[in-house]
């Protein structure tokens, strides 16, 4: 039988990152592809005993059993609210928040409250696959604008919001971004503000992996700086809680999230209730901070162990960026050539990495780059994968 699919899905493809994820289930492969956090940085004995607690209550245990309301289960609202105020210095009386499934569904809500079929989203050019799908999903005409050292070419967002009509947003991961680990400075934040109001476009800001910095300093969000209800904010606890869990929020004007909770109400009804009662009590009864330090602890060895093992073995034969927290290295080839070849050849040799493509706007585009995680594999593995990488890239040199 012959299947008709709507125009939205029909040019879809499905993720790289999951394609590649297929491939891992021989184990003598090494996974540089991952973006998972380390399975270590779970609070796995915390959240035991947040759990048995729950369930021994059977009073409370049938709430978080139950349906819930759509805008997110109420202490953690408060709590992720209080949060984001005091430590980050965002939201303002005219900003709401809701709980979603994971940072993942607020992208998708966004884009559905204020995308039409055909309206252009500006993104970084590479930027997060599951952010490109879910705009492609809405019909978005993605339009991507180049990265340097310093965040978004800042030349390159202003002749898009000139040059482009109908522009509903620029998307951005200014904070260790996926896939190249690149953090926008704070002048260049403030001018992405400052274009974006000039030409009258709202900014969607994703930041999965801010509280994830292990070296350098502390750069205030775009949000935080923002005065008018222009940028919408998404965050998750995937990566300093437990990514299973799929707990995200999304902090905005209240006039957009009100949009997003019916748009959500079609979608999932609303999130996990468990999951939001066990993520609030540990935010009550334990120190995340302190959690978070932990984790942060154990990706600045990780990341240190793969930059000084790619010093070792790849050296000058590639660039790679050197991040100060997140989960990701971008991987160049010097001569700006396509990498494909090389990512085939990396996995003959078992090695998996992203190839740049998968994070390009345009799905038919060809990159000169690829993505390697530190947080999944073991010491053991980061040392005998970069030893492969330099081996590819030797080859590649000499022939």
């Amino acid at each position: 039988m012959e299947y008709r699919f709507s125009e939205k899905v029909a040019n879809l493809k499905p993720s790289a990152i999951r394609e590649i994820f297929k491939s891992l289930t021989d184990p003598t492969v090494i996974s540089f592809a991952a973006g998972n956090p380390a399975p270590e940085s779970f609070p796995i004995e915390q959240l035991k005993l947040l759990s048995d607690e729950i369930f021994s209550d059977q009073s409370v245990a049938r709430r978080a059993l139950q349906y819930g309301i759509t805008e997110g289960y109420t202490p953690l609202r408060e709590l992720i609210a209080r949060r984001l105020k005091e430590k980050f210095s965002i939201g303002s009386e005219s900003d709401e928040t809701i709980v979603t499934t994971g940072g993942q569904q607020a992208l998708d809500l966004c884009c559905r409250a204020l995308v039409n079929e055909g309206d252009t989203v500006l993104c970084e050019l590479p930027s997060f696959i599951g952010a490109l799908n879910a705009f492609r999903a809405c019909g978005a005409n993605l339009v991507g604008v180049p990265l340097n050292e310093s965040g978004v070419d800042l030349n390159a967002l202003e002749n898009a919001l000139k040059t482009n009509q109908n522009v509903r947003f620029f998307y951005t991961i200014p904070t260790f971004q996926n896939p190249t680990g690149i953090t926008a400075t704070q002048e260049t934040r403030k001018a992405v503000l400052e274009l974006c109001t000039r030409y009258h476009v709202l900014i969607l800001e994703d930041n999965p992996y801010g509280e994830l910095r292990f070296a350098g300093r502390e750069i205030p969000t775009i949000k935080s700086m923002d005065r008018e209800g222009r940028v919408l904010y998404c965050g998750s606890f995937s990566k300093i809680l437990s990514s299973g869990m799929r707990i995200g929020f999304l902090c905005a004007p209240r006039e957009i999230v009100q949009k997003v909770v019916v748009l959500k109400q079609v979608n999932d009804v609303h999130t996990n209730l468990f999951f939001q009662m066990l993520c609030a009590e540990f935010l009550t009864r334990f120190d995340l901070d302190g959690h978070i330090e932990k984790i942060r602890a154990l990706y600045r060895r990780k990341c240190a162990l793969m930059l000084d093992a790619l010093d070792r073995f790849v050296g000058e034969n590639a660039i790679y960026t050197r991040p100060e927290g997140g989960l990701f290295i971008w991987c160049k080839t010097p001569d700006l050539s396509p990498s494909a070849p090389i990512v085939r050849a990396c996995l003959k040799q078992k090695l998996a990495v992203v190839p740049g493509e998968a994070f390009l706007c345009d799905q038919n585009g060809v990159s000169d780059g690829f993505r390697l995680n530190y947080s999944m594999p073991s010491d053991e593995q980061i040392e005998q994968g970069a030893k492969i990488l330099g081996q590819v890239f030797s080859n590649r040199s000499l022939g």
